[in-house]
């Protein structure tokens, strides 16, 4: 098992120029992760100048940049703005290949309210599709994931619902796209945080990362500090390390905490997995 950490309590730091990305690295780094990932929004520019420079930052921090999460939108109602979401997404596949990404964190899109379930699961499997296609172009690997929400949209995940986000894993299973399964979006969907590991044992062989996330309660999207709340992490690890899984666990850290958090769900992560 390997461990990164995606610092979402510290989004507003990067927003503000308060840290960057190579710094980000180094902080991971210090901390004991073997990797770090980052959101799409913190690149700030395309140009030459930049990009070099920001690769050589993330080779320098001593430890891989291993996923980027970006924000497709495959359900939007409007085709115009879903050329554009395919395009955009395609942006983010290059970048993530010249950053020395892994892994690129996909989305079904938003649950708007013109598309139906029908509509939206045929959208989605669509640009799910296509983006596999463009992804092999640049030589990294998609990963979709049962997300509830960023700030970033104004609806909840399309695919939110467990039964939506395997309709539409089962439209894609033929594809080099994979999973990334979020522990603490599991949770708030089900009343029984039990039935988590029934969820990730129907994803199969399509699973490639794990986001870490943990939840207050049973069946609510409220975050905390990982470790501190009713996601059965114990439950998930031990299924994990009984299919042999040995890839990345990617720590979420939303508990509004900023590196004090980051330093908790380390620690308490590498705990939960060495008892699993």
């Amino acid at each position: 098992m390997k461990l990164s950490c995606l610092p979402v309590s510290m989004f507003s730091d990067f927003f503000t120029g308060e840290l960057d990305i190579p710094k980000w690295g180094t902080l991971a780094r210090n901390v004991g992760f073997d990797g770090f990932d980052i959101s799409c929004m913190f690149v700030k520019y395309h140009t030459a100048v930049y990009l070099d420079e920001l690769r050589k930052g993330i080779t320098e921090a001593g430890i891989p940049l291993v996923m980027v999460t970006g924000y497709p939108d495959f359900t939007h109602p409007d085709p115009a703005q879903r050329e554009r979401e395919a395009a955009y997404l395609e942006n983010d596949m290059a970048l993530t290949a010249q950053l020395g990404g892994k892994y690129l964190r996909v989305l079904a899109g938003q649950n708007h309210p013109e598309i139906n379930r029908a509509e939206g699961v045929r959208l989605a499997i669509a640009g799910l599709r296509q983006a596999a296609a463009a992804a092999s172009r640049h030589g990294i690997t998609l990963v979709y994931e049962n997300h509830a929400k960023p700030g970033a949209w104004h609806y909840i995940d399309f695919s939110f619902p467990p039964e939506l986000f395997l309709e539409i894993l089962d439209g894609i299973r033929d594809t080099e796209v994979m999973v990334n399964f979020d522990t603490g979006n599991a949770t708030a969907e089900y009343a029984d945080p039990r039935q988590e590991v029934k969820l990730l044992e129907k994803i199969g062989d399509k699973l490639a990362t794990v986001h870490v996330s943990d939840m207050k309660a049973p069946g609510v999207f409220q975050p905390v500090l990982v470790g501190s709340g009713v996601t059965p992490l114990g439950e998930i690890f031990a299924c994990l390390k009984e299919k042999g899984f040995a890839d990345w666990l990617c720590i979420e850290e939303v508990s509004g905490m900023g590196m004090e958090g980051v330093k908790k769900a380390h620690d308490n992560v590498r705990n939960a997995w060495e008892k699993a």
